[in-house]
Protein backbone atom coordinates (compact mmCIF):
# COMPACT_ATOMS: atom_id res chain seq x y z
CA UNK A 1 0.00 0.00 0.00
CA UNK A 2 1.18 3.47 -0.71
CA UNK A 3 0.68 6.32 1.67
CA UNK A 4 -2.17 7.88 -0.24
CA UNK A 5 -5.26 8.49 1.87
CA UNK A 6 -7.24 5.71 0.17
CA UNK A 7 -4.66 3.04 0.92
CA UNK A 8 -4.15 3.67 4.62
CA UNK A 9 -5.88 2.04 7.54
CA UNK A 10 -4.90 4.90 9.86
CA UNK A 11 -8.02 6.04 11.69
CA UNK A 12 -9.71 2.65 11.25
CA UNK A 13 -10.20 -0.33 13.50
CA UNK A 14 -8.40 -3.57 12.69
CA UNK A 15 -10.43 -6.55 13.84
CA UNK A 16 -8.69 -9.92 14.07
CA UNK A 17 -10.28 -12.65 12.00
CA UNK A 18 -10.96 -15.98 13.70
CA UNK A 19 -7.91 -18.15 13.18
CA UNK A 20 -5.50 -15.20 12.87
CA UNK A 21 -2.73 -17.59 13.92
CA UNK A 22 -1.08 -15.30 16.48
CA UNK A 23 -2.50 -15.85 19.97
CA UNK A 24 -1.38 -12.36 21.02
CA UNK A 25 -3.95 -10.93 18.61
CA UNK A 26 -6.77 -13.45 18.95
CA UNK A 27 -10.09 -11.52 19.04
CA UNK A 28 -8.21 -8.19 19.11
CA UNK A 29 -9.60 -4.85 18.10
CA UNK A 30 -6.86 -2.33 17.28
CA UNK A 31 -7.32 1.42 16.83
CA UNK A 32 -4.90 2.23 14.02
CA UNK A 33 -3.06 5.46 14.78
CA UNK A 34 -0.68 5.64 11.83
CA UNK A 35 0.00 3.75 8.61
CA UNK A 36 2.20 4.59 5.67
CA UNK A 37 4.57 2.75 3.32
CA UNK A 38 7.24 2.41 6.02
CA UNK A 39 5.30 1.40 9.13
CA UNK A 40 1.97 1.01 10.88
CA UNK A 41 1.10 1.52 14.54
CA UNK A 42 -2.04 0.93 16.56
CA UNK A 43 -3.32 0.27 20.07
CA UNK A 44 -5.33 -2.78 21.14
CA UNK A 45 -8.48 -1.46 22.82
CA UNK A 46 -10.17 -4.62 24.11
CA UNK A 47 -7.60 -6.59 26.12
CA UNK A 48 -7.47 -5.43 29.75
CA UNK A 49 -4.31 -6.05 31.74
CA UNK A 50 -6.19 -7.59 34.63
CA UNK A 51 -3.29 -7.13 37.02
CA UNK A 52 -2.83 -3.39 36.36
CA UNK A 53 -5.17 -0.56 37.36
CA UNK A 54 -4.96 3.10 36.41
CA UNK A 55 -4.14 4.06 40.01
CA UNK A 56 -1.01 1.88 39.87
CA UNK A 57 0.23 3.43 36.62
CA UNK A 58 -0.35 6.94 37.96
CA UNK A 59 1.25 6.01 41.30
CA UNK A 60 4.36 4.81 39.46
CA UNK A 61 4.62 8.34 38.03
CA UNK A 62 4.07 9.97 41.41
CA UNK A 63 0.48 10.92 40.53
CA UNK A 64 -2.74 10.05 42.31
CA UNK A 65 -6.01 9.07 40.68
CA UNK A 66 -9.35 10.28 41.98
CA UNK A 67 -11.62 7.68 43.52
CA UNK A 68 -13.78 7.57 40.40
CA UNK A 69 -10.83 6.45 38.24
CA UNK A 70 -8.55 4.48 40.57
CA UNK A 71 -10.01 1.05 39.72
CA UNK A 72 -10.18 1.72 35.98
CA UNK A 73 -8.49 -0.98 33.91
CA UNK A 74 -5.48 -0.49 31.66
CA UNK A 75 -5.33 -2.13 28.24
CA UNK A 76 -2.58 -4.35 26.88
CA UNK A 77 -1.98 -2.21 23.79
CA UNK A 78 0.32 -4.71 22.11
CA UNK A 79 3.75 -6.29 22.30
CA UNK A 80 5.80 -3.23 21.24
CA UNK A 81 7.19 -1.01 24.04
CA UNK A 82 5.04 -2.58 26.80
CA UNK A 83 6.51 -0.17 29.34
CA UNK A 84 5.17 2.92 27.55
CA UNK A 85 1.69 4.39 27.98
CA UNK A 86 -0.52 5.33 25.05
CA UNK A 87 -3.75 7.23 25.71
CA UNK A 88 -6.52 7.26 23.13
CA UNK A 89 -8.89 10.02 24.09
CA UNK A 90 -11.72 12.28 23.02
CA UNK A 91 -11.00 15.51 21.14
CA UNK A 92 -11.60 17.70 24.21
CA UNK A 93 -7.94 17.34 25.26
CA UNK A 94 -4.71 18.22 23.49
CA UNK A 95 -1.09 18.38 24.65
CA UNK A 96 0.06 20.62 21.79
CA UNK A 97 2.53 18.82 19.47
CA UNK A 98 2.33 15.64 21.58
CA UNK A 99 -1.26 14.95 20.56
CA UNK A 100 -2.10 13.34 17.24
CA UNK A 101 -5.52 13.27 15.60
CA UNK A 102 -6.30 9.63 14.82
CA UNK A 103 -9.94 9.65 13.65
CA UNK A 104 -12.86 12.06 14.01
CA UNK A 105 -13.28 12.60 17.76
CA UNK A 106 -10.31 10.35 18.63
CA UNK A 107 -6.80 11.52 19.48
CA UNK A 108 -3.63 9.87 20.76
CA UNK A 109 -1.27 11.31 23.35
CA UNK A 110 1.70 9.29 24.60
CA UNK A 111 3.23 11.77 27.04
CA UNK A 112 3.00 12.36 30.77
CA UNK A 113 0.84 15.47 30.18
CA UNK A 114 -2.31 13.47 29.50
CA UNK A 115 -1.77 11.32 32.60
CA UNK A 116 -1.26 14.45 34.71
CA UNK A 117 -4.57 15.76 33.34
CA UNK A 118 -6.26 12.48 34.26
CA UNK A 119 -4.86 12.68 37.80
CA UNK A 120 -6.05 16.29 38.19
CA UNK A 121 -9.52 15.44 36.87
CA UNK A 122 -8.81 17.63 33.83
CA UNK A 123 -9.01 14.40 31.89
CA UNK A 124 -10.53 14.07 28.48
CA UNK A 125 -14.20 13.13 28.74
CA UNK A 126 -13.41 9.71 27.29
CA UNK A 127 -10.08 7.90 27.32
CA UNK A 128 -8.39 4.51 27.18
CA UNK A 129 -4.91 4.00 28.64
CA UNK A 130 -2.89 1.18 27.13
CA UNK A 131 0.58 -0.07 27.95
CA UNK A 132 2.39 -1.01 24.77
CA UNK A 133 1.29 -0.76 21.18
CA UNK A 134 1.15 -2.88 18.05
CA UNK A 135 3.55 -2.18 15.22
CA UNK A 136 4.32 -3.40 11.73
CA UNK A 137 7.29 -2.81 9.45
CA UNK A 138 7.18 -1.91 5.77
CA UNK A 139 4.81 -4.25 3.92
CA UNK A 140 4.03 -6.43 6.94
CA UNK A 141 0.50 -5.17 7.60
CA UNK A 142 -0.27 -5.07 3.88
CA UNK A 143 0.64 -8.78 3.66
CA UNK A 144 -1.54 -9.62 6.66
CA UNK A 145 -4.45 -7.74 5.07
CA UNK A 146 -3.97 -9.67 1.78
CA UNK A 147 -4.00 -12.91 3.78
CA UNK A 148 -7.34 -11.89 5.32
CA UNK A 149 -5.97 -11.87 8.87
CA UNK A 150 -7.82 -8.64 9.64
CA UNK A 151 -11.11 -6.94 8.93
CA UNK A 152 -10.96 -3.16 8.50
CA UNK A 153 -13.81 -1.31 10.21
CA UNK A 154 -14.60 2.40 10.44
CA UNK A 155 -13.65 3.81 13.81
CA UNK A 156 -16.55 4.05 16.21
CA UNK A 157 -16.09 6.13 19.36
CA UNK A 158 -18.65 3.95 21.17
CA UNK A 159 -16.49 0.88 20.55
CA UNK A 160 -13.16 2.60 21.24
CA UNK A 161 -14.17 4.18 24.55
CA UNK A 162 -16.77 1.71 25.87
CA UNK A 163 -15.87 -0.13 29.06
CA UNK A 164 -17.50 -3.36 27.81
CA UNK A 165 -14.18 -4.73 26.55
CA UNK A 166 -15.41 -8.31 26.25
CA UNK A 167 -17.91 -7.41 23.50
CA UNK A 168 -15.84 -4.95 21.41
CA UNK A 169 -14.62 -7.62 18.99
CA UNK A 170 -18.12 -8.93 18.30
CA UNK A 171 -19.58 -5.41 18.05
CA UNK A 172 -16.90 -4.33 15.56
CA UNK A 173 -17.63 -7.35 13.34
CA UNK A 174 -21.38 -6.76 13.55
CA UNK A 175 -20.84 -3.12 12.51
CA UNK A 176 -19.90 -4.52 9.07
CA UNK A 177 -23.21 -6.36 8.89
CA UNK A 178 -21.74 -9.80 9.62
CA UNK A 179 -22.67 -12.32 12.25
CA UNK A 180 -19.80 -14.22 13.86
CA UNK A 181 -21.11 -17.47 12.38
CA UNK A 182 -20.51 -16.06 8.88
CA UNK A 183 -16.76 -15.76 9.41
CA UNK A 184 -14.42 -18.60 8.61
CA UNK A 185 -11.69 -19.55 11.01
CA UNK A 186 -9.36 -20.34 8.11
CA UNK A 187 -7.49 -17.75 6.13
CA UNK A 188 -7.07 -17.50 2.41
CA UNK A 189 -7.83 -15.46 -0.67
CA UNK A 190 -9.59 -16.11 -3.92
Amino acid sequence: MSDTAGDTVAGKLLVAMPGIGDPRFSRSVIMMCSHDAEHAMGVVINKPKREVKLSEVLGHLGLEAGDNLSARVVMDGGPVRPDRGYVLHSADFAAHESTQDVAPGIRLTATREVLEAVAKTDAPKEFVLALGCSGWGAGQLENELKENAWLVVDADNAIVFDADHARKWERAIKSLGFELSQLSSTQGSA
